[in-house]
């Protein structure tokens, strides 16, 4: 693959060390990490396996940084300092958005997406930094009490693999607002955007030390961050039994946690839905990214009078989409890892031996040119059972389910019939049964007449096993603020 050649070599040097107090901290004597491309098998780089020893020392290098110059600027400069930092990946979005391409596999076109998020996150939590206001209680003519938002402290952040440098900007971003430090630790899969991203952030002016970057295995160096004493809050997106052990190891020394877990989010279109809009808005639901995004649209609820229209349409059009390196721009690009391509072939194949028809897809695929690529077939499953396990776990993969539904009503109790509850859509005409559904349904967004359009301003995260707290918008900062409650007697 030429291009390819032509995008390594484009990208220049890519990082090989840890990030902490300001300093590359190379491999030296520590196991190592290769890191792939999805799309052609072939190996980008090699960083360091941080042990505890490493987040301990970024966790001390965050502590130190958390009572440095850092507490001392002001609320307007630090605002305009997180906005120099969203200005700063702008300027440096070209490569980052390649490098976010090759080392996850997604289309070129929807990492440009992701950094110019990236760079979002930052501008829009700049605007907030000076708007963290306390509140007075009136407690009688002897005495004045006024509350203040406080950092938290040293925040530690677990991030997958799905949208790598958007997610760590997502946690980070509020983090600062508050005027928090944090240690980062990406995925095994995809730590490179991570750590060009704090030298894009350090070069923008934030002190050392603010933001440090360990990458590491999930059992050691992320339970280290999770379990580490001088980490008051912890943030991790992943699978829920993930999600569990992050909660339990910060429990020990009684951290706060939000975790952003798994999904198998409905997808309800009833009879009077407008089809050419639903259409669209179901295949980008279930095979933006390949399907990796925890609030994939993975379950379409089809009432019977379109079910049979709207599935043709859905076959017709998936038949048309394209897979390749996302390099190249297809629809559609490959999964993470070999692991992953496994993982989602294995449900289709116990589909198959349960009788449950493929109708399209359903494959793992070999692309001309990158046959070392982990690619697998956009895929439609039909009528599929509620309580099915095509129908109830997670795939995290581009498998779409298709349930048939006699009213709303059954819709509702079937999209509250798994253990999730992170999103859910409805495509209807009638504003009314629109809006029963968005309030039964039990799930922390709903779209009506779309799927992911909400943007990165509002509040995003799950009910029931999808997790704890919200991210995104303003509601996030509640996370990484402490209210402290002052009283004076006169």
């Amino acid at each position: 693959m030429s291009r390819w050649r032509d995008a390594i070599e484009s990208a220049g040097p890519l990082p090989d060390y840890m990030w902490i107090d300001g300093h590359q901290v190379t491999a030296g004597d520590r196991d190592q990490i290769e890191t792939l491309d999805p799309g052609s098998g072939h190996t980008l780089q090699s960083v360091p396996a941080g042990n505890s020893d490493d987040i301990a020392a970024a966790v001390a290098a965050a502590k130190t940084a958390l009572r440095g110059p850092w507490s001392e600027i002001t609320p307007k400069a630090r605002g305009q300092l997180l906005h120099r930092c969203g200005e700063r990946i702008r300027a440096d979005a070209k490569r980052l958005a390649l490098v976010e391409t090759l080392d996850s596999g997604k289309p070129l076109r929807d990492a440009e997406a992701t950094v110019q998020r990236t760079a979002d996150y930052f501008t829009y939590y700049a605007g907030l930094v000076d708007k963290l206001e306390g509140t007075t209680v009136p407690l009688g003519q002897n005495k004045v009490c006024f509350t203040e938002r406080v950092p938290i402290g040293v925040t530690g952040h677990i991030v997958p693999w799905n949208v790598p440098v958007s997610m760590v900007a997502r946690g980070i971003a509020p983090a600062l607002a508050c005027g928090n430090t944090a240690v980062v630790k990406p995925a095994e899969d995809t730590p490179l955007t991570a750590l060009m991203l704090v030298e894009l952030l350090e070069d923008a002016g934030l002190p050392k030390g603010v933001i440090n970057v360990v990458p590491g295995r999930g059992d050691v160096a992320g339970q280290a961050l999770s379990e580490h004493p001088d980490v008051r809050h912890v943030t991790f997106t992943g699978s829920v039994p993930t999600g569990k052990k992050v909660m339990t190891a910060a429990a020990t020394h009684l951290a706060s946690v939000t975790l952003e877990l798994g999904g198998k989010s409905p997808h309800l279109v009833l009879n009077d839905a407008d089809l050419d809009r639903a259409i669209p808005d179901v295949l980008a639901g279930i095979y933006k990214n390949a399907g990796q995004i925890c609030s994939a649209g993975t379950r379409l609820l089809a009432q019977r009078g379109i079910h049979d229209e709207l599935v043709d349409g859905l076959i017709a059009q998936t038949r048309t989409m394209s897979l390749d390196h996302g390099l190249n721009n297809p629809d559609m690009g490959p999964l993470i890892s070999a692991r992953q391509l496994q993982r989602v072939a294995g449900f289709t194949d116990r589909a198959r031996q349960r009788g449950i028809e493929i109708l399209i897809g359903g494959n793992p695929a070999t692309i001309a040119g990158c046959e070392g690529g982990f690619f697998f077939e956009p895929t439609i499953a039909g009528n599929v059972a509620p309580d099915d396990e095509l129908a109830q776990a997670e795939v995290f993969g581009p498998v779409l389910s298709v349930i048939p539904v006699d009213d709303i009503d059954q819709a509702i109790e079937i999209a509250n019939s798994t253990a999730y509850g992170l999103a859910a859509g409805v495509h209807t005409r009638d504003i009314s049964q629109a809006m029963r559904f968005a309030r039964a349904a039990e799930a922390g967004q709903v779209f009506i007449n779309g799927y992911h359009g909400a943007g990165d301003t509002v509040p995003f995260g799950g009910m029931k096993d999808s997790g704890i707290g919200r991210e995104k918008g303003m509601a996030a900062l509640g996370a990484y603020c402490e209210v402290k409650a002052v009283t004076v007697t006169l």
